[in-house]
């Protein structure tokens, strides 16, 4: 089996229409639609730029016979010259007004079909029948309006190439063959084939096949093109690694855990996918206008061209001028592309540096967000806690609580349970099974061990007046600001566990970039409110709400809603995925559980608060593109489309007509050009300056 490059799906690996060959791999598809992803942007550009070395040599031939020969037999080999443009060059137009037709929508190419056309037929009428038409031929304006769009078309194919060059880059990321490690024997199979469990090698310089966890062996790894993290990344036992990223100088075995379309790979690829043929609000709008304006350019082509042949004494050949300068000048294609070509600029960009939005109009919410709401643990901390201190009360042996906890814990995932897990494992301790274990989240874990009920929570208000022992104990943690959770039996409390955990790499600086964008940042977290200020103080975060569980979450969120804020939550864990999805957008760090990712519309591959301020500032700056593409193509038409319909006449006289609609043509193809240009200045612009750089970590 092989997995499609685009969509990450698994698909069986045989040559067929849906498969192609490059640079001496095959990629195998699930579906044209993603065939044409992968391939079309090449074969597009390829052909356009066929179309445009035929165009360009034909159109100016027809020039040189139209002004410098000037001859009837020049003007019949004009005929046939611009009858190989219109119908081999122009070819493109006419699939897309026949296109339009069919599926009774309007476009660009209804447009330049219709005007070329009629300059082309008006141009050997006059030949056919010169006793009835003017000996006026305009076979050089539709030649060059045919050749000058293009010329637009094959600049807007390779703009569009680079834009998305993030998600065909993915496609490319995977080895062909690995090193498989079954009974002791090593051997190498296609990388198709790699299952899950399936214990991989992979030599210094190769890159990953599956998503894994490193079993042996320590190196680092260049994860650049996945999350945006330019240095490579330190992996040893336990650690996490992902299809596509590059092996560094140590050889390691890994376990896989992710395969074919459940990598984090694919992940990307289906979000940058969806992301490229989402139509999102602004682009609908966009879509809305265009509908309207196409029909209404024809209608105006067509009564300036009457007025003016009826009310104003041209002739034939004005009239059909003034509707060809009409209809060519106009550029609906720039409100098709104000949208899409930033959307996919921006995407890209934000894919680059370690961003996924989700959603097709994730983008749109993130560049009106006006207030951050936080989670604490794994969020703003790094959230590998460390078990730091465990007191017990008397009747209680601390290995016995460091047990009876680590069974509870042993098949969850989270910071609390991992540090438990941690601690019984340097202690060598046995640790039992547990039974009937069930989260409640935002508050801890319960369950059965060995016939006991056994809980670890967050400690009560008041529940240790009766235990000064563990009631000190408390107030000890509180005053490091450690995390706080107490070990129950039977109902009882036994133990209290104190867990210490690390200001997360890049949160004061991601903070600081929130704050000069004047977007307040409030913590809510369910631990200790001693904890939660202590930290919140060291970060300069004003506003805390501690001890809080999910539903609380929620009410906090909807009451800055109904105060008029556009929200975003910033979490990582089961416990903030309703957050997540009930704030105007939630945004889920990338170590977080898989529900927390689900709930995120836009989701940060690395654990690094500086992609909050860094999605944001993409998410204005994009939907800022679209906003000046939209303007720009309005006010293009609002100037020209006056200017083509006559307004110059009474200044230059009817003679300007004979050059109009080659300038509209040129004006209309820079109008594209523009509007594509503005969009990739998305790539270049600067990210929030704390967003790529170090920070020494603070132990809190």
């Amino acid at each position: 089996m092989a997995t499609d490059p685009i969509c990450g799906m698994t698909v069986e690996e045989r040559p067929t229409s849906l498969s192609l060959r490059r640079e001496n791999r095959t990629y195998y598809f699930c579906s044209e639609t993603c065939l044409r992803q992968f391939a079309e942007p090449e074969r597009a550009q390829q052909r356009l730029l066929r179309q445009v070395s035929v165009a360009w040599p034909l159109a100016a031939a027809v020039v040189v016979l139209t002004y410098g020969v000037r001859s009837e037999d020049a003007i019949v080999a004009s005929a046939g010259l611009a009858t190989v443009v219109q119908f081999y060059a122009g070819l493109p137009f006419y699939a897309g007004a026949r296109d339009a037709v069919l599926d009774r929508t309007w476009n660009m190419d209804l447009l330049i079909a219709v005007g070329t056309t009629t300059a082309y037929v008006y141009s050997l009428l006059a030949l056919a029948l010169p006793a009835r038409l003017p000996s006026e031929f305009y076979f050089d304006a539709s030649t060059l309006i045919i050749a000058l769009i293009l010329s637009g078309n094959y600049l807007e194919h390779r703009t569009r190439r680079e834009a998305g060059s993030a998600l065909r880059r993915l496609g490319e990321l995977l080895p062909e063959t690995v090193t498989v490690v079954r009974d002791g024997q090593t051997s190498e199979v296609p990388a198709a084939e790699v299952a899950v469990g399936d214990r991989l090698r992979i030599r210094p310089g190769s890159r990953f096949p599956a998503d894994g966890v490193v079993l042996t062996g320590t190196t680092r790894v260049d994860e650049s093109l996945l999350t945006g993290e330019s240095a490579p990344v330190p992996k040893q036992l336990g650690d996490r690694v992902l299809a596509g990223a590059v092996n560094g100088e140590g050889e390691v075995d890994v376990r896989a855990t992710g395969v074919g379309s459940d990598t984090f790979l694919a992940e990307v690829g289906r979000l940058l996918t969806d992301a490229e043929l989402s139509r999102v609000p602004l682009q609908r709008a966009a879509d809305r206008i265009a509908s309207v304006f196409v029909p209404g350019v024809l209608v105006l082509g067509a009564v300036a061209a009457i007025a003016w042949f009826a009310v104003g004494g041209v002739g034939v050949t004005v009239a059909v001028l003034v509707f060809v300068t009409v209809v060519i000048t106009a550029c609906p294609c720039a409100f098709g592309l104000a949208t899409p070509a930033a959307i996919l600029v921006g995407t890209g960009r934000a894919a680059e540096s370690g961003v996924l939005f989700r959603g097709e109009d994730a983008i749109e919410r993130a560049a009106r967000v006006d207030l951050v709401l936080t989670d604490k643990t794994g969020t703003l901390t790094r959230g590998e806690l460390e078990l730091s201190e465990v007191s017990v009360a008397s009747s209680t042996p601390t290995d016995r609580a460091v047990t009876l906890a680590a069974a509870l814990e042993r098949s969850l995932t989270d910071p609390y349970a991992r540090a438990v897990q941690r601690a019984a494992a340097d202690r060598r301790l046995m640790v039992p099974s547990a039974t009937n274990v069930a989260v409640d989240p935002g508050r801890g874990v319960v369950g059965t061990v060995e016939r006991a009920s056994v809980e670890v929570v967050r400690p009560s208000s008041g529940e240790f007046s009766q235990n000064p022992t563990l009631a000190s104990a408390l107030d000890r943690a509180v005053a490091r600001g450690d995390s706080a959770s107490v070990l129950r039996v039977g109902g009882s409390a036994v133990a209290v566990l104190a867990f210490r955990d690390e200001i997360a790499d890049g949160v004061a600086d991601g903070l600081a970039d929130l704050a000069r964008d004047g977007i307040p940042v409030v913590m809510v977290t369910g631990d200790l409110p001693g904890t939660a200020q202590r930290i919140a103080g060291r970060l300069g975060i004003r506003e805390v709400h501690a001890g809080v569980v999910p539903s609380e979450k929620l009410e906090i969120l909807r009451r800055a809603r109904a105060d008029g804020k556009v929200v975003a939550y910033v979490g990582d864990g089961i416990n903030d995925a309703p957050a997540l999805a009930g704030a105007d957008l939630g945004i889920a760090i990338g170590t977080g559980t898989a529900v927390a990712r689900e709930a995120g519309q836009v989701v940060l591959v690395r654990p690094d608060f500086r992609g909050v301020p860094t999605a944001l500032a993409i998410a204005r700056r994009t939907v800022a593109k679209v906003r000046g593409n939209l303007a720009w193509a309005i006010g293009y038409n609002a100037v020209l489309l006056p200017i083509a319909a006559g307004a110059l006449v009474p200044f230059l006289g009817l003679g300007v007509y004979s050059v109009l609609p080659i300038v509209g043509a040129a004006a209309m193809g820079l109008s594209s050009t523009s509007v594509l240009a503005n969009s990739l200045s998305l790539r270049r612009a600067p990210l929030p300056s704390a967003s790529r750089a170090p920070e020494a970590r603070a132990t809190t």
